[in-house]
């Protein structure tokens, strides 16, 4: 288990323990921005796994199996997970497995608008709770050329991202215009998540 903290100025201070259950080191640096101390624990839950139903649900359904696996090890601390995907026109685009399927990735999301999707769960065993939700965000990329995917594929970023950019990094070129939530196409809706923690007392301003 890996504490996190921020040395910075704080904004919100932790009033109980949480864990954050996630690898994802861009969601990890969007709750130490805030001043949130947090332990770190991988769920070891992979995405890949067969969730039946509507691209919300499966979402849901990663999100909430990776908080259900870190909650039973952990029953008297709060747990929150996440999990992001991409979806157009009925696709849903995870995480690249190769540069290949990266670039295939952004060749279809060139010049279209399209979802994406972040579901939240916070959950603690010993006190029965439960709350689960996703928040959609609308994106809409540029026309790309060619040359700009192979560029952007051979910088190695797409590839650890669902729908194969990352808005917060080199990725933020290729984007003409969200609708809703920045944050949540990071990978953490901050408004909402701020909002759940405090509702329960995790969290309060400094």
């Amino acid at each position: 288990m890996a504490t996190a903290q921020h040395p910075g100025r704080k904004l919100f201070r932790s009033q109980e323990p949480f864990i954050l259950a996630s690898a994802s080191p861009r969601r990890r640096r969007l709750l130490q921005s805030l001043g949130m101390e947090f332990d770190v624990v991988v769920s070891g839950i992979e995405e890949n796994q067969p969730v039946q139903g509507s691209p919300r649900e499966l979402v849901c359904g990663w999100a909430g199996e990776k908080a259900e696996a870190v909650a039973r090890l952990h029953p008297d601390r709060w747990v929150l997970a996440a999990d992001t995907i991409v979806v157009m026109a009925g696709i849903t685009f995870g995480k690249p497995t190769d540069s290949e399927e990266a670039r295939r990735m952004l060749e279809q999301l060139s010049d279209r608008e399209h979802e994406v999707l972040t579901a939240v769960c916070l959950r603690h065993v010993g006190r029965s709770h439960r709350e689960l939700d996703a928040v959609v965000t609308r994106v809409r990329f540029k026309r790309l050329l060619a040359a700009e995917i192979d560029a952007y594929v051979a910088s190695g970023e797409p590839l650890d991202k669902a729908g194969a950019y990352g808005i917060q990094g080199l990725g933020a070129c290729l984007v003409r215009s969200i609708c809703g939530s920045y944050t949540n196409v990071v990978g953490l809706p901050l408004c909402e998540t701020v909002d759940r923690l405090m509702a329960q007392g995790i969290i309060a301003p400094c």
